[in-house]
């Protein structure tokens, strides 16, 4: 049986992507939930993901004695793990696109998801609407994700990025849950597309998960002191 380590389902966005493409794919696994009451050496989380990642950090997927940290590389292994799921795009040149695009994902737009953490049960358009008049990255970020998304979908045909549901979508839904958060301003077709991610059984799950944890954790709310 698979294991999958994740934080909270409100704050953590990093889990949230292998979590939803598991759900999403049909592949049964465990969900082993570690709080997030601190990142320091002391913390619970600290000790209990160490014991399972040098790291320290989620997500981290078991499998058979084996630990896989990393979206990608978990991403990557349950596709190697279960092929029949065409978990990536059958067209190699589709293919290639939707690892560059995770790949981009993975480490870029660092201007939008500094500025604007991921915290689905906040509805906060004030700080949206700051962020873009203050920030050129995050400008520059919505602008870049808002071009992607159009273009694939009309190079694919939706719905999804690549037509059917793959890898990228998951790897994206944490981005589509930062921009009606923020209420973040995109075309019709992007608005069309997130409506449906979040109708996704896979999604929708994360989402119900993440309100009803009902915990405000202070250091992951840098701009609210209360729900």
């Amino acid at each position: 049986m698979i294991q999958l380590y994740i934080g909270n389902k409100n704050y953590s966005s990093w889990s949230m992507r292998p979590w939803v493409l598991l759900r999403e794919a049909g592949i049964d696994f465990e969900e082993v939930f570690v709080r997030f009451d601190g990142f320091g050496p002391a913390s619970q989380f600290k000790t209990t993901i160490k014991g399972v990642n040098p790291v320290g950090k989620v997500p981290v997927l078991m499998h058979d004695g084996l630990a896989v940290w990393d979206t990608l590389a978990i991403a990557e292994y349950v596709a190697e793990q279960f092929p029949e799921k065409q978990l990536w795009p059958q067209d190699r040149a589709a293919r290639a696109r939707a690892r560059s695009v995770c790949a981009e994902m993975h480490s870029g737009f660092v201007g939008l998801r500094s500025t604007c953490p991921m915290n689905i049960e906040a509805q906060l358009p004030e700080v949206g609407a700051l962020a873009l008049r203050d920030k050129p990255a995050v400008r520059a970020d919505l602008e870049r994700i808002c071009n992607l998304w159009s273009g694939l979908l009309q190079a694919h045909g939706g719905p999804m990025l690549f037509g059917d549901f793959s890898v990228a979508d998951a790897y994206f839904a944490p981005v589509v849950m930062r921009l009606k958060t923020y209420a973040l301003p995109v075309p019709a077709d992007v608005v069309a597309y997130m409506a449906r991610v979040c109708a996704l059984p896979g999604v929708k799950a994360w989402i119900d998960g993440a309100l009803a944890e009902q915990d405000f954790i202070d250091f992951e709310e840098p701009f609210r002191l209360q729900r």
